[in-house]
């Protein structure tokens, strides 16, 4: 019986000591990011050879799809989250790109829910100064040298301090996507034919498309505000707003790492008549970033060993 107890005792200390599954690989794999669970449930269901795994709180999916070495996880809603996210993935894994699939709202006027953006820069709209309230109007403090886009009202838009590999310190406001990644994703776009129904059975009473190129601006807002919407269409040029892209985006350009968003519209940001619709139709518009996503790996290279 002692050596019975004995045995089990080194046995739990074995146990106890072994170092936790390892989270991270040296694989060459493209990073698929996404914000929150409906976003990523159709492509994680695709993925072959799946193994999970977690750093901290976050979890993260390696396995194959579309006969690429994948790395997906969810950045988690809002800036921060993406940021710390999109880095934690890059210091744990061997990532040759980044692809970042979800939902936005739209800010042009010629979008439609369904329809999917493919920009080709992105910017925090947010990135801002407040700015002190004079007689002679609004008084920036200025941080950062412009030009910049115009205010709204107080805020007044502006760059942000940055570094990538080799280069110096300097103040960007866009973050460029990747221009073969762009590139494929124009082959993508006339390649992929967008559902007009969701698996739900939920259909659009329009003909979905996929718009490649132009700007989108990111913030930790949820924006459904008509007014605002137009004012980001002006002043930025921009598409679609959504929480994260931009968050990602300078992630990757720290990095040195090549990105690349689809933002599928669900709203229209406030622009629609009667109550926000993401509700309705974040599942349809989630289903036609993923199926842009599947159009790209089909024309990536595939990855060395």
């Amino acid at each position: 019986m002692r050596r019975l107890i004995a045995l089990a005792g080194f046995a739990l200390t074995m146990a106890l000591s072994q170092p936790a599954l390892a989270c991270g690989d040296h694989v060459p794999r493209t990073a698929i990011v996404s914000a929150f669970e409906p976003e990523w449930t159709a492509l994680k269901n695709l993925t072959h050879q799946k193994r999970e795994c977690r750093i901290g709180g976050v979890g993260f999916v390696t396995g194959t799809l579309g006969q690429h070495r994948v790395v997906l996880f969810l950045s988690g809603v809002s800036m921060v989250n993406a940021a710390m996210t999109t880095q934690s993935a890059l210091d744990h894994f061997h990532i040759k790109r980044l692809i970042f699939t979800g939902i936005a709202g739209a800010t042009d006027t010629t979008l439609a829910i369904g329809d999917v953006a493919v920009p080709e820069a992105w910017a925090t709209y947010l990135e801002a100064n407040f700015a002190r309230e004079t007689p002679d109007g609004f008084r920036p403090f200025r941080f950062t040298p412009g030009p910049y886009p115009p205010n709204f009202g107080m805020i007044h838009p502006q760059g942000v301090h940055v570094t990538a590999p080799g280069a110096p310190l300097e103040t960007k406001l866009w973050f460029p996507v990747d221009p073969e990644l762009l590139r494929l994703a124009g082959q993508a776009a006339a390649q992929v034919k967008l559902s007009r129904c969701a698996a739900s059975g939920q259909c659009l009473d329009h003909p979905p498309k996929i718009v490649v190129g132009g700007k989108g601006v990111s913030a930790s807002i949820f924006l459904d505000n008509a007014k605002f919407r137009d004012y980001l269409a002006s002043a930025f040029s921009a598409r679609v707003a959504d929480m994260e892209s931009s968050a990602l985006a300078q992630t990757a350009y720290a990095n040195g790492v090549p990105f690349i968003v689809f933002r599928s519209v669900s709203d229209l940001a406030g622009g629609g008549e009667g109550e926000n619709q993401m509700r309705a139709f974040m599942a349809l518009a989630a289903e036609h970033a993923a199926q842009v996503t599947l159009g790209l790996l089909v024309l990536l290279p595939r990855h060395e060993t």
